[in-house]
């Protein structure tokens, strides 16, 4: 099946056939802290620019980061320090508001810089915009001033998408006021084309006339969108369900400036543990930073990946899954012998994918391994890597020794805090005793295969018709958790020896490490 980059790449061949360069653009609204959606929606861009390049070489491409700080702060995010300050300058745009972190001129500042770490961590190739810049020096005027001339053509768009209360106050042009500094949303009651200007009352009463250019004035931001499109070009936007009703506005408004409106792609939200839609005001679902704590960076690229269309929880259960199936992806595009370019890891890796060898130990293994150890630091993990695989150190095997070291940040915070033992009843003690006896009999160089058979036979001896309570017996009593690993790869990995010893301070509250 052809991968959904390639899809869209075949689309913008159609949609421009005659174009030697694409511009793709991507938005960022810097009130609240960037956040993985906000990633995501510049790592899509740039997965679908690489599909582009391999099916057509000869095409220039170009994404364009734009920041919308000169919007004007309407609401304080909950995660951002020194409230109080910031109530002092709401309704200023970004720019010129002071930074509430205390390291940037200003608070758009300090968002973009963020922004702008975050795309460099995974070498994007971008050029960044700030709106205030763009506003300021001049970029934007002719577009703003075709926008006044054709005053009445916008309205018409825009007036139908709203209550008949805001029709009576709505103008797609917000001035700076001079007092103030404040971006203020106030009816238009004239304009002047030839002058290029707009005349509103301010709070005072009094009519102030003001150019539409150089900063004096922003657009709304559904004409801002549609202006952005017909000043830089762009051809090709990805964006959240959720502004669906908004695109169909701006493309109109990109026409109306004597632009063909961009090809559009709609991605579905992330959600927050409760199933709610990622907020940057509220600060729920992972940051970047987080998941980078305890997970690589391309078990990231993997989640924001894979089913753009699907809405997704985004939060910290999710990590070892999306890490192990990065290992597996990356197995399987290595073991085959026609590299496939449909690969979710080519396209993370621009065709360049490393070939990565964990011995047959995951994350979730290592997850695990912690857990049954109460690991403190990474170092106990390689004692029984080692053990388990004697050719194998952290200075040959890179990957492994990251993981390790993630595995036990995230038991530490997410698993360990959690841990609760189940006191096996008379009969699952005889269940828990055979197993004990038949791994006792086992040689040392007993296979993970020969293991797992082992258990699964005790399990059907015991009469545990789903095998899958069996072994949630064995997470909940050896683990202290409701799932676990495969247990014949855990067992081989941890040690017979020492899974004896889980089985025999089974009805204790923890295991301790030897």
């Amino acid at each position: 099946m052809i991968s959904w980059p390639f899809q869209e790449a075949e689309k913008i061949l159609q949609q421009f056939p005659s174009k030697k360069e694409i511009v793709f653009e991507t938005g960022y609204g810097p009130s609240g802290l960037p956040h993985i959606g906000t990633f995501g929606e510049v790592f899509r861009t740039t997965v679908v620019v690489n599909a582009l390049k391999k099916i057509a070489p000869g095409i220039k491409t170009k994404i364009i980061a734009v920041s919308d700080d000169m919007d004007g702060l309407r609401k304080i995010p909950d995660n951002v320090p020194n409230q109080e300050m910031l109530k002092e300058h709401l309704n200023k745009p970004l720019t010129m508001i002071p930074d509430p972190f205390g390291t940037h001129e200003s608070y758009g500042h300090h968002m973009n810089s963020l922004l702008c770490k975050f795309l460099d961590l995974f070498e994007f190739e971008y050029e960044f915009r700030s709106a205030t810049e763009c506003y300021k020096s001049g970029i934007y005027d002719e577009k703003l001033l075709l926008l006044l001339k054709n005053y009445d053509k916008v309205m018409s768009v825009m007036l139908p998408s709203f209550r008949e209360e805001r029709q009576q106050t709505y103008s797609p042009f917000l001035p700076l006021c001079p007092k103030t500094s404040q971006v203020l949303q106030v009816p238009v009651i004239e304009i002047n084309a030839d002058r290029g200007t707009i005349t509103y009352e301010d709070s005072s009463g009094e009519r102030i006339e003001t150019p539409v250019t150089k900063g004096r004035c922003k657009l709304q931001w559904k004409p801002d969108w549609g202006m952005r499109w017909a000043a830089f070009g762009v051809n090709y936007e990805a964006h959240g369900k959720d502004l669906t009703p908004s695109a169909v506005l701006s493309s109109q408004i990109c026409e109306i400036l004597g632009e063909k409106p961009p090809l559009l792609f709609c991605y579905e939200f992330f959600l927050d543990k409760e199933g709610k839609k990622i907020s940057k005001s509220k600060g729920n679902g992972i940051s970047i930073e987080e998941w980078l704590t305890y997970a690589p960076t391309e078990s990231l690229a993997l989640y924001i990946f894979q089913s753009p269309k699907k809405a997704k929880r985004l939060y910290f259960d999710v990590i070892p899954k999306s890490t192990d199936e990065y290992l597996e992806s990356v197995k399987r595009y290595h073991e085959s012998d026609k590299k496939d370019e449909n690969s979710p890891v080519w396209h993370i890796h621009q065709g360049d994918v490393p070939f990565i060898e964990t011995s047959g130990i995951n994350f979730t293994l290592l997850l695990n391994l912690a857990a049954a150890c109460n690991a403190e630091n990474k170092e106990i993990l390689w004692g029984f890597i080692s053990t388990y695989a004697p050719n194998v150190i952290p200075e040959n095997n890179k990957m492994l020794d990251r993981l390790s070291d993630f595995a036990v940040k995230y038991y530490h915070d997410f698993i360990k805090p959690t841990k609760s033992y189940k006191t096996p009843n008379d009969q699952e003690k005889e269940a828990l005793l055979d197993l004990r006896q038949t791994l006792s009999s086992l040689p040392v160089a007993a296979t993970t295969e020969e293991i797992q058979s082992q258990v699964f036979s005790i399990g059907k001896k015991h009469n545990y018709v789903n095998l899958r309570d069996w072994f949630q017996l064995l997470y909940e009593t050896l683990l202290g958790q409701k799932t676990g690993p495969r247990m014949g790869s855990f067992i081989k990995l941890y040690g017979i020896d020492n899974t004896i010893s889980l089985i025999d301070n089974a009805n204790i509250a923890s295991p301790i490490c030897k």
